[in-house]
């Protein structure tokens, strides 16, 4: 059964249950309100009987009805029937109705009775009059409470069904609206496969579940898409990386063994061959590293993490390795309120990250320090890590991100293009963005910022 038919039933039942909650409180209103109106009408017959007969001299019988009929409407095989002290009829309406000496007893007794005898209703009332206390009763059959209770009944039944046909194709209409977005959102997901995982579902203006729903799917194929990328990035980059310096050795070995060479020119090959191989090493060792992050970036959850307590840990890790004073830190004016300081990260692969570019800054930097400027604002944390190298040119600065790139005007210093790829990969993990700004001709900047 689909949600929409579902929630029609819902919100059919739950309409249609309170609906039969009240129309079963106003049938039962209705009713004890035809009785109580039909016991009134017979108590004012006993008021009648009490004011005409007992204190206008005692009227006989026939000009009390014509007193009545003329002012009382007629009730159905209605009986008055007044009692003396002796309980012997002093006023009678000529029916063959008649009440046994206990009620007329209680009547004396409680003052007031009234009950229901088959079909007929009965009330009772003593009244005290200088003659004595007389018993009245009257009594009559309300004939037409049964066909008004039926009606009632059944005009209740109809408006229940009638009530319960609008609610379900009403439902299936706001049913049907309320899931419009849902709906939307499916087409679009049957359009996503691994070779367009860069499409997104598009976004709804209200702020509900729905809304929720897209932004943790959009956020889902996010990560499929750098998973994707990332695999397809390394099994392309290792075919490539790999298969360059295992053919220069093996160029250089068949050069070398198709004729006898000297001693200096072995020694020349042979040197030839430990380049190749350390740069062999050095790609392999890329790759693993790039292979690992990938493993860790598929599979990373994020926690607060204190960006200012990171960058002291690399502070202490590069003045053990490059000497107490290379990794000038610097700290704008930092918020009272350490929370400002926290953002959802993945601290091992962001440690990595910083570490990578930070290690780029001091490969072109020589001997000079590196600089690290750290600002915690309003709604952002900024890192400013500025080397001392020799820049980079406009046409590089868009490419050293992507994997393996390596300019050529830095081809004589050791690197294998993959730490900045890996850096800008993992920032995006964590919600942050990286850039660099340099004139190409003296150092470069690396900006990263979080959104808090």
């Amino acid at each position: 059964m689909k949600i929409k038919t579902r929630l029609s039933l819902y919100f059919t039942l739950i309409s249609s249950g309170a609906l039969l909650i009240v129309l079963v409180v106003i049938y039962f209103v209705v009713f004890s309100f035809f009785r109580a109106d039909f016991i009134e009408r017979l108590t004012d017959r006993t008021n009648v009987a009490s004011q005409l007969y007992l204190k206008a001299d005692e009227i006989d019988a026939d000009s009390m009805l014509q007193v009545q009929q003329r002012y009382l409407e007629k009730l159905p095989d209605e009986v008055i029937r007044i009692y003396n002290k002796n309980n012997r009829i002093a006023f009678n309406t000529h029916n063959n109705v008649f009440w046994t000496s206990s009620i007329i007893d209680q009547v004396r007794r409680d003052g007031y009775i009234e009950y229901q005898e088959g079909e007929r209703q009965v009330v009772g009332k003593l009244y005290k009059d200088n003659q004595g206390d007389f018993v009245i009763l009257a009594s009559a059959i309300d004939k037409s409470f049964s066909r008004r209770a039926m009606m009632l009944g059944k005009t209740a039944v109809l408006l229940f069904l009638i009530f319960m046909l609008i609610s379900f194709f009403a439902g299936q209409i706001f049913a049907k609206n309320a899931l419009a977005p849902i709906k939307k959102i499916i087409d679009q997901m049957r359009q996503i496969r691994s070779s367009n995982l860069h499409l997104r579902v598009d976004g709804v203006k209200n702020k509900d579940e729905i809304a929720d729903l897209i932004s943790n799917f959009n956020s889902l194929l996010e990560h499929l898409e750098n998973a994707f990328e990332l695999q397809q990035t390394f099994v392309s980059n290792a075919s490539h990386e790999l298969r360059t310096p295992v053919t220069s050795i093996m160029g250089e070995v068949d050069v070398a063994l198709s004729k006898e060479r000297s001693s200096t020119e072995y020694k020349r090959v042979l040197q030839s061959i430990s380049a190749d191989a350390f740069r062999l090493q050095e790609t392999i060792t890329s790759l693993m590293e790039l292979a690992q992050v990938d493993f860790n970036y598929t599979q990373a959850t994020l926690s607060p993490v204190r960006i200012d307590e990171l960058i002291w840990e690399l502070e202490e890790h590069w003045s053990a390795r490059q000497g107490p004073g290379m990794l000038n830190l610097k700290f704008a004016d930092l918020p009272e309120d350490e929370n400002e300081l926290i953002i959802f990260a993945n601290k091992p692969l962001l440690y990595i990250a910083i570490n990578n570019i930070i290690d780029n800054a001091f490969k072109y930097s020589g001997t000079q320090p590196v600089d690290i400027y750290f600002e915690a604002g309003i709604s952002q944390i900024k890192i400013t890590i500025t080397d001392k190298g020799p820049g980079i040119k406009a046409a590089d600065t868009g490419k050293i991100f992507q994997s393996f790139y390596r300019s050529a005007s830095v081809k004589n210093i050791p690197g294998s293009g993959v730490g900045l790829y890996i850096a800008s990969k993992i920032i995006q993990l964590c919600k942050g963005k990286v850039a660099v700004v340099s004139d190409g001709e003296a150092g470069s900047t690396f900006i990263i910022e979080f959104a808090k």
